[in-house]
């Protein structure tokens, strides 16, 4: 059983930075791959990036490429995700999700395990 709580959401401008943090409880967690999502209102739930459970591998949707940036520390039983130049098309509820082996990454229905989510809204 894995237990995910993000924190660090919030009321930025277009340019500025956030970073978001996802703990974790349960000790499976430092075997899953983790995922980060993220659901704008009237919007289905969208990738955005995604680390293997060592962190020598990650992906980012091409929306966010160069901007944001995933990273896992497994001694603290934590992945984050530093969001920078943000804009105001990142506003969206952010989640971050594991899995045992989650295939395709990109598709939330694979993800087993769901944090609450944590707003972020980019003013313009």
């Amino acid at each position: 059983q894995v237990q995910l709580v993000e924190s660090g959401g919030g009321l930025v401008q277009a340019g500025g930075s956030l970073r978001l943090s996802c703990a974790a409880s349960g000790r499976a967690f430092l075997t899953y791959p983790m995922g980060w999502f993220r659901q704008a209102p009237g919007k289905e739930r969208e990738f955005v990036a995604f680390i293997d459970w060592v962190g020598g591998r990650t992906y980012y949707a091409d929306s966010v490429k160069g901007r944001f940036t995933i990273s896992r520390d497994n001694t603290k039983n934590t992945v984050d995700l530093q969001m920078n130049s943000l804009k105001p098309e990142d506003t969206a509820v952010y989640y971050c999700a594991a899995a045992p082996n989650p295939n395709p990454y990109v598709a939330p229905s694979v993800y087993r395990y769901w944090g609450q989510g944590t707003q972020v809204t980019v003013s313009s």
